[in-house]
């Protein structure tokens, strides 16, 4: 049953780490199963039921159908578990990216809710995102939307809802942004060099970032939206560049307030 007429009932698909992070945090108000192609990942995770096969989703009868799989594959796997889900089953999808998700959504005949939990696993807690942001795109089924609604209030996450255009245009400079300069940082490291506390500093993070999935860092540097980022960092590049050549300091002093401004605003 969904929200306000008993336990609801969900099955998460794709069982990486924020599929098995979700399965932990749901298992405590809902009745959860899992599946994932690789049943190594299934492993280790108590309190909820283990699906073998897509077919035994049937089975379960979810009330939303949770899919947790990398970016490239989330369409695709739809398509593959839809069959074995009733009409009034919700998907959900938690993509960093939407891409294509709005158009098949609109031909999928389900009731959808779309989410970003914006906290990981990269860099955030896991255990306690308190404080940290999630997202709810606006289009979404409202039923989807207040199950979601209730599980990041419960656990004190800031909550935003954009529209799908404007979630990617978003992501475009909360993700593109600081992944593609980790990314620079991190092809200029030079393995004898003596780092200091600013240079550990971005390290860990460059670390961090690299550590992901190359299909999610991949489908977050392909978002149509990255390359307008891409073209302010490098405009900005060339007017550092230009202001080091010329030894401007008056000009530097500028560039310094005007990057400040930017941060402390």
């Amino acid at each position: 049953m969904l929200q306000g007429l008993g336990i609801v009932r969900g099955v998460i698909v794709g069982v990486g780490r924020m599929g098995k992070w979700l399965a932990n945090v749901l298992k405590e108000d809902w009745d959860v199963a899992v599946y994932d192609i690789d049943p190594n990942k299934t492993t280790g995770i108590s309190g909820v039921e283990v699906l073998e096969l897509p077919k035994d989703i049937a089975d379960f009868r979810p009330d939303i159908l949770i899919n947790a799989v990398t970016l490239g594959n989330t369409i695709r796997v739809f398509e593959e578990v839809v069959p074995y889900l009733s009409t009034d089953c919700i998907l959900a999808d938690m993509s960093s990216i939407k891409g294509d998700l709005p158009a098949y959504y609109l031909h999928s005949g389900h009731r959808y809710v779309s989410t970003h939990p914006m906290f990981g696993p990269t860099n955030a807690d896991m255990k306690h995102p308190k404080g940290e942001s999630a997202i709810i795109i606006r289009e979404s089924n409202e039923v989807g939307k207040n199950i979601f609604r209730e599980l990041y209030e419960k656990m004190g996450l800031k909550l935003y809802e954009f529209s799908f255009s404007e979630h990617d245009f978003m992501m475009a400079y909360s993700l593109t942004l600081p992944f593609s300069s980790s990314m620079v940082f991190a092809a200029c490291v030079d393995s004898k060099a003596v780092p200091g506390t600013n240079f550990r500093k971005h390290m860990e993070l460059a670390k961090g970032i690299l550590a992901e999935d190359d299909s999610l860092l991949s489908e977050i540097l392909f978002n149509p939206e990255s390359i307008k980022q891409l073209e302010t960092i490098t405009s900005n590049l060339e007017y550092l560049k230009h202001i080091i050549l010329a030894r401007d300091y008056e000009e530097a002093g500028k560039f310094f307030d005007r990057l400040r401004g930017n941060i402390l605003r």
